[in-house]
């Protein structure tokens, strides 16, 4: 198989797996020969070796298959490097700080995406706090929070802040050995290292880092081995006054099968809560991705109200939010036309329709009602006293977000009010949304709730 074969090979490979797995993990690949119906290919560490192995052998084997070579085995080596070296722990440093998360054969990091960095971090009152807290970590000053945690649902940028923090401290303290890796990673070097039998290696390299970053740790849940060795890793991190950052798509007490003393120790620093997105947290991150998006396609123009549109309408993830701006952009492009509304409708029918908000006002009036401790008939009854109004323009500002029920129709299912006073309520709680905290907590549950 020739090189250029393999360059063709690569094209399919990055339509099957996506831009982040392929620039991660397959990119990095050269190959070194077909013999004997064994494609062997040189990888930077022996753990890429290992996880490209585990992830995508059995697609690399079938793409090649698909080419016409006659492939029966995929094998991956570090060139001029004994296997067992990826698990010595070394000092030295290494040449490329850029790659340092990935080439230093003595540290089991994953990949970091350079793309996630604090200054392309939009921070909106969702994730102000957690913003500032990984900021503070980052600076590297004394150990503050141990461990920071985490934690909120897919797409909210608990990902982007860890990175975020890596990068920033390899820059400022480019001697620290700082090690990212999420915790199905951190299992399987586990589980390597009981394989090998070289448990002592893997102690060794593990608790010898300065700043240790597990994403996704609610991954180890039910893994009682795993679990055992990472409470140890955690206390011998802690006592010697080593970093711990973690993450997880819920809060500790919410993890299922993971210990008790392992939630307690998660629990022993600040834990923040990334809450879901509102609004002008979209349109902002929207309205960087322009920004970017601008120096990729310079002669293509975005309609006015289109970004509020989309912010609108998709309002559950941002991967979603900036995939669905990605295929606007390039539509537009290879079409050559302006991103007018129409467009927009047009070019993203499918997932507007996966984003549409099936909550219904009932639903919402419901929730309000059990929050409140009142009675859903005097939640939309005629009563005026403040214990129902508040509540009622709630659920009212509620269903003005979440549904697409009109004003007139919101009223209609508010005891038949005229518009006028729903969109008087709408407003009385934008007003105290930026006043009482009570209030802006109260929909925040509220909307959870409602979307979960």
């Amino acid at each position: 198989m020739t090189n250029e074969t393999w360059g063709e090979i690569r094209e399919n490979l990055l339509s099957a797996v996506g831009k982040n797995n392929y620039v991660n993990w397959i990119e990095p690949l050269e190959l070194a020969g077909l013999d004997g119906g064994v494609a062997t290919f040189l990888v930077p560490t022996n753990f890429m070796g290992n996880w490209v192995s585990r992830n995508f052998g059995d697609m690399i084997q079938k793409v090649l298959t698909n080419a016409g070579e006659t492939v029966s085995r995929v094998e991956f080596s570090v060139p001029n490097q004994p296997k067992a070296a990826a698990m010595v722990p070394s000092k030295e440093k290494p040449k490329n700080d850029a790659l340092a998360m990935t080439t230093d054969d003595d540290l089991p990091g994953a990949p970091l995406d350079s793309r996630f960095n604090f200054d392309t971090f939009v921070v909106g009152k969702p994730n102000e706090l957690a913003h500032a807290a990984a900021r503070r970590v980052a600076e590297g000053g004394p150990v503050t929070f141990n461990p920071l945690f985490l934690y909120g649902g897919v797409g909210l940028g608990k990902t982007h802040l860890m990175h975020a923090i890596a990068w920033e401290l390899r820059k400022r303290q480019s001697d620290l050995r700082v090690v990212y890796l999420s915790a199905e990673q951190f299992m399987y070097r586990f589980v390597q290292a009981l394989r090998d039998k070289d448990m002592i290696a893997f102690k060794q390299l593990f608790r010898s880092v300065d700043v240790l970053m597990i994403d996704d740790v609610q991954f180890i849940a039910g893994k009682d081995a795993t679990q055992e060795e990472f409470f140890h890793t955690f206390n011998a991190l802690v006592d010697q006054n080593k970093q711990i950052i973690v993450s997880s798509d819920r809060a500790p007490t919410e993890i299922a099968g993971i210990e008790d003393r392992i939630v307690s120790r998660l629990q022993s620093g600040l834990v923040v809560d990334l809450h879901p997105t509102n609004y002008e947290l979209r349109l902002g991150i929207l309205q960087q991705k322009v920004e970017q998006f601008s120096a990729q396609f310079p002669n293509l123009e975005i309609q006015d109200g289109v970004l509020e549109f989309l912010a609108h309408r998709i309002s559950t993830n941002v991967r979603v939010l900036e995939g669905a701006l990605m295929r606007l952009f390039a539509f537009g492009s290879l079409v050559g036309r302006e991103i007018t509304m129409e467009l927009t409708q047009d070019c993203l029918a499918d997932v507007i329709r996966a984003s549409d908000r099936k909550i219904t006002v009932e639903e919402i009036q419901r929730k309000v009602s059990d929050h409140y401790n009142i009675r859903l008939s005097d939640l939309i009854g005629p009563k005026r006293v403040r214990t129902f109004a508040r509540p009622r323009q709630v659920a009212m500002y509620l269903s003005k977000q979440l549904t697409s029920r009109s004003l007139p129709e919101i009223g209609r299912r508010f005891g038949g009010r005229d518009h006028t006073t729903v969109m008087h309520g709408v407003r009385k709680i934008e007003e105290l949304m930026q006043q009482d905290s009570q209030i802006a907590d109260d929909l925040e549950m509220l909307r959870r709730a409602l979307e979960a």
